[in-house]
């Protein structure tokens, strides 16, 4: 598929124009192309408080918030480059998604929780954006709640007896390939242990959702900011508990804008066998992450984390899979 500069609902100025021009040349080196009858490319990617919107090209010092539509443009258009993309952080303030969904197209559909409630559910809701050209929703979409016998697990978590935002599950279609992707955002906790219990309950729950699964041959592939810090903490260890695995060309890559460390809340990851076989129906080809941070908003001399109020604090992390047996 060709890629070319999104259309917005105004011409937007030359400079931007010439930054997206350049945007794209980045993405044709970096990032696989979308192939109809090929591959698909599936991403997750935590965008910081993606909710409203200041509606001019460079938001000014004094407006609220930081987010504009150079930034909206640029986001969009690294979108576009996947087939289906997980999305953490849509605020209940759904205005820069709304604008967004116009600037890719008719082409382009959704599908969203409600907001999470209570405190810890931070006013988020978790979404899937597709492209329909190639992608169709297969039926599936719940989300995931804990059966009260099993929820002891749980120690620190939204509404005492829950996930602090509830994994959605949500079954895709490419080709004759069936899968089901469950995005994620684990709660942060005011100290580490508190992510380690919730990561401990989801690694448990997904294992008995993902034998389901198998009895329907469909893959089950998680994917979200599950904040792990790093590979063989104990955070790492209760995620990969029950045999979920993390592609090694995903081991050692940095994941977030501001920390030049190897953090590893990004992740994308499926269940392997006793023989180390992944249990999918599509096979993985390679996986990484786009670093926007060199070429994007390069002439406002920005920090990192003013950039991060722009775009995110969190580079988009991406897998390829063969849609060939």
């Amino acid at each position: 598929m060709s890629h070319k500069t999104i259309k917005i609902l105004e011409e937007p100025p030359a400079p931007v124009l010439e930054e997206i021009a350049a945007l794209n040349q980045v993405l044709d080196l970096e990032l696989p192309f979308k192939k109809l009858d090929h591959n698909i490319l599936i991403a997750t990617w935590n965008i910081r408080t993606f909710g409203d919107l200041t509606e001019k090209w460079e938001a000014e010092p004094a407006d609220s918030p930081k987010r504009d539509l150079h930034s909206l443009l640029a986001i969009a258009q690294i979108i576009a480059r996947f087939d289906i993309i997980a999305i953490q952080e849509i605020k209940g303030n759904i205005k820069a998604f709304r604008h967004m969904l116009k600037v890719l197209g008719n082409h382009w559909s959704f599908i969203l929780t409600d907001v999470s409630g209570g405190n810890k559910g931070n006013d988020e809701r978790l979404g899937f954006l597709f492209d329909t050209r190639k992608v169709k929703l297969s039926g599936l979409a719940c989300e995931l709640v804990v059966p009260n016998e099993t929820i002891n697990g749980i120690k620190e978590g939204a509404f005492s007896r829950q996930f602090a935002r509830t994994p959605y599950a949500v079954g895709f279609k490419v080709e004759d390939k069936t899968f089901v992707l469950v995005s994620m955002h684990v709660l942060y906790g005011k100290v580490i242990s508190d992510r380690e219990n919730e990561l401990k309950a989801i690694a448990e729950w997904m294992k008995d959702w993902a034998s389901n699964m198998q009895s329907f041959d469909q893959s089950l592939i998680l994917l979200g900011d599950f904040n792990i810090d790093r590979m063989g903490d104990p955070r790492y260890e209760a995620f990969v508990s029950t045999g979920i695995t993390v592609p090694e060309d995903l081991w050692h890559i940095r994941r977030t804008l501001i920390d030049n460390q190897t953090k590893f809340y990004s992740q994308i990851a499926w269940f392997e066998n006793h023989f180390h076989i992944p249990q999918l129906s599509i096979k993985y080809v390679a996986g990484g992450v786009f670093d926007f941070g060199p070429h994007l908003l390069k002439t406002r001399a920005l920090s990192p984390f003013q950039m991060s109020w722009r775009i995110s604090d969190h580079l988009p992390l991406w897998a390829e899979f063969s849609t060939k047996s």
